[in-house]
């Protein structure tokens, strides 16, 4: 018997890509003496537990165990639970997340679609019998009760179990169409808001989405491996269809509701909801192209709105975590594009300039906003691939993250949790700061990779395109190399990034005989408005920089320029097809997978803020898509292999992408080759379909390229 490693791949897969075990979803109490987190027990336990980490002692204790509230049984997700995990691209298990009371003292969430709270300063959890199947639960701000959604009615109970009820339910006329208090799922997929109710700062009421999806066309979803099992009704958005109709209720703990007022045939997006003790209740709406939008105030009695703030812009408005909201002396406080800079406005006055590119804001004090940013456009220095935590206030700007990397923080009560990727460190490091006291660190379980990247952060091109070049641990340092472009390429997904685990399986790519390339062109974020909006109506530059850097880089490091394949997934699977498509002169074989084959078929919030309304900007989409109606668009010659990789239970980037994009290569006469992955959503969490995928892959590019 040996005690050999497992081999990189399945380790990777084994892990959830060396994230089991670690910490994350942090709160701070409000009087600082408390850090909640989750945590599984290792770093090959999927399940996460509730924890407690009490600052003054600087001691952990669980507060709610999966596997003793089960009582050992396996966990089973109703569909909605799995759909929102999916939405949120949750691997993980037991309890992925959780909300608090305002004191930070009570604790709600779900298991197997069942309630359970936890007593946080007592460290004991206990189921609440209730209807389910439960969806995000969330106690009153004093504590009292627990609101939940279950079967599309919003119910509410007592902290004890006490008195449950319903307080908004679907008519009897929308049954199965209609639902209070969940995200619809453009709200979910794509504005970054995965809840549908909240809270008055005096529990005494709540703001209540109404979702009717009736208006929204039904595709059905099967497992074709299991024929005998009905197909699944998606409610799914395309480009150019109708959306969900969405409302907004103030609902009472007596049942009685006020609609809230705004002109929404104008804006139909409700992209923001925030209530707090500062003001009242704040919402953000958008039109659908995006280009304007409404900061209203509510109010709470008649339902009625006035505005507080408008936006317009002539490409799009994007959206941002930790915004709008009220700070402590009820300013507004947003993120917004002013001068060519994204700045931290607070009111009409904007307290960042050009040096910083804010990307969220992270607590809101009476004395600062703590905000992430990476290096503005004016920067002194590029600081590629870094995200840094500063204090912002009218005096100036202060960083607290002091490493280069990805950082992002937490505050309460005087607390600060700081957690810090970096590029020389395996994972994530947690400190909570305490002013001028000693630092703690809470304990991270998650496996070391046993691989360190071989990485430099560099820029490639006229464009000074951020990119990331991998090589062998053991090259030479003069063979020219076959490369591999390695790129997501587009809004949302930043891959060029100053964190150490980030680039673990590019490094593991590099170490099989290849110098991996990471390029992040135009429509990445992280740099500046200009650089993300460069791509309205027309997604292929993203290709134009791919091939931009890789030329650039080749003039400064050992590429073989006559051996270059691609690999992507997502929209990063679109650009390795469109780049075997479009450049076979520059690519010799690609990797697409769950590629978005034609934009018509993706959903309404994303596709229509880059290429607008398909009937309306038909020549973007075809141009932009890598199949129209008469079969590839704008094919190239000489034809170059491509492996096309999609899950089929997809209901994000549906496998009818994949199918039409092979359809037509066929009927082009263009061998391909395509892996479905039966039972696979647009994550691929199963341990060894995640471990093959990766062996499949270099067995194909080493065929293509014949690379030894």
């Amino acid at each position: 018997m040996t005690n050999e490693p497992l081999p990189f791949p399945r380790r990777h897969a084994r892990t959830q890509r060396f994230t089991s075990g670690a910490p994350r979803a942090f709160t701070v109490s409000p009087d600082g003496s408390r850090v909640v987190f989750l945590r599984s027990s290792s770093g090959t336990d999927r399940a996460n537990r509730l924890w407690v980490l009490d600052v003054a002692e600087n001691a952990e204790r669980p507060a709610a165990d999966p596997a003793t509230l089960l009582a050992g049984a396996e966990e089973r997700l109703p569909a909605a639970e799995r759909a929102r995990r999916e939405r949120s691209r949750e691997g993980g298990a037991g309890i992925v997340g959780y909300a608090t009371d305002t004191a930070v003292e009570l604790a709600s969430f779900t298991l197997s679609g069942r309630l359970f709270t936890a007593e946080l300063r007592a460290g004991t959890a206990r189921e609440l019998r209730v209807p389910g199947p439960v969806i995000d639960p969330r106690p009153s701000p004093d504590g009292r009760l627990v609101a939940y959604v279950a079967r599309g009615a919003l119910r509410v109970v007592g902290a004890g179990g006490e008195d449950d009820r319903a307080l908004a339910e679907p008519e009897a006329a929308g049954a199965g169409r209609v639902s209070y208090g969940l995200a619809e799922f453009v709200a979910a997929e794509e504005m970054g808001r995965s809840r549908g109710f909240w809270w008055s700062p005096q529990s005494d009421r709540l703001l209540v989405a109404r979702v009717d999806d009736g208006p929204v066309q039904d595709w059905w979803i099967a497992d074709p491996a299991r024929p005998q099992d009905e197909p699944r009704r998606v409610p799914y958005p395309a480009a150019g269809t109708p959306n969900a109709d969405v409302r907004l209720f103030v609902v009472g703990l007596d049942g009685g509701r006020t609609e809230v007022s705004w002109d929404r045939a104008r804006y139909p997006y409700l992209a923001r909801v925030h209530w707090s003790e500062a003001g009242a209740p704040l919402i953000l709406v958008q039109a659908r192209d995006q280009r304007s939008q409404l900061f209203l105030a509510v109010d709470a009695d008649s339902g009625s709105t006035r505005m507080v703030h408008a936006d317009e812009d002539r490409v799009w408005l994007d959206l941002f975590p930790g915004v709008p909201c009220w700070s402590p002396g009820g300013q507004l406080v947003r993120i917004a594009d002013e001068g060519g800079a994204r700045v931290l406005a607070f009111g009409e006055r904007p307290l960042t300039g050009s040096q910083l590119h804010v990307r969220a804001v992270l607590d809101v004090s009476a004395d600062d906003v703590l905000v992430a940013a990476s290096a503005g456009e004016t920067a002194a220095l590029p600081e590629i691939g870094d995200v840094h935590v500063y204090r912002v206030n009218e005096l100036g700007v202060e960083r607290l993250s002091e490493q280069p990397g990805v950082h992002s923080a937490v505050r309460a009560g005087g607390v600060t949790v700081l957690v810090s990727s970096v590029p020389d460190r395996p994972g994530t490091q947690v400190r909570v700061l305490r002013g001028a006291k000693k630092p703690t660190t809470i304990l991270s379980y998650a496996e070391d990779p046993g691989l360190s990247p071989r990485v430099t952060l560099t820029q490639g091109g006229a464009r000074k395109i951020p990119c990331a070049v991998l090589m062998p641990a053991d090259y030479d340092g003069d063979t020219p190399l076959p490369v591999l472009m390695d790129p997501y390429g587009g809004p949302h997904g930043p891959r060029v990034v100053a964190a150490h685990n980030a680039h673990l399986t590019s490094q593991w790519f590099a170490d099989q005989g290849f110098a991996v390339v990471v390029a992040d062109g135009r429509g990445t974020p992280g740099r500046s408005p200009a650089w993300e909006k460069a791509i309205r109506d027309d997604f292929t530059l993203a290709l134009d920089d791919q091939v931009e850097a890789l030329h650039a880089l080749a003039e400064r490091f050992p590429l073989d320029l006559s051996r270059v394949a691609v690999r992507g997934w997502s929209f990063g699977g679109w650009l390795a097809a469109l780049a075997v498509l479009r450049r076979p002169d520059v690519f010799h074989a690609g990797i697409a997978g769950a590629p978005v084959a034609d934009w018509r078929l993706y959903d309404t919030h994303y596709t229509e803020r880059y290429l607008g309304d398909p009937a309306a900007n038909p020549a973007a989409y075809a141009g932009s898509s890598l199949v129209t109606d008469e079969g590839l668009s704008a094919p190239a010659e000489p034809h170059r292999p491509l492996m096309i990789v999609h899950g089929l239970a997809d209901d994000n980037v549906v496998v009818a992408h994949a199918l039409r994009l092979s359809s037509a290569l066929l009927a082009a006469g263009r061998p391909h080759e395509v892996l479905p992955l039966s039972g696979v959503t647009h994550m691929t969490p199963q341990e060894t379909v995640a471990e093959n995928l990766l062996l499949l892959q270099v067995d194909f590019l080493k065929r293509s390229l014949g690379a030894s």
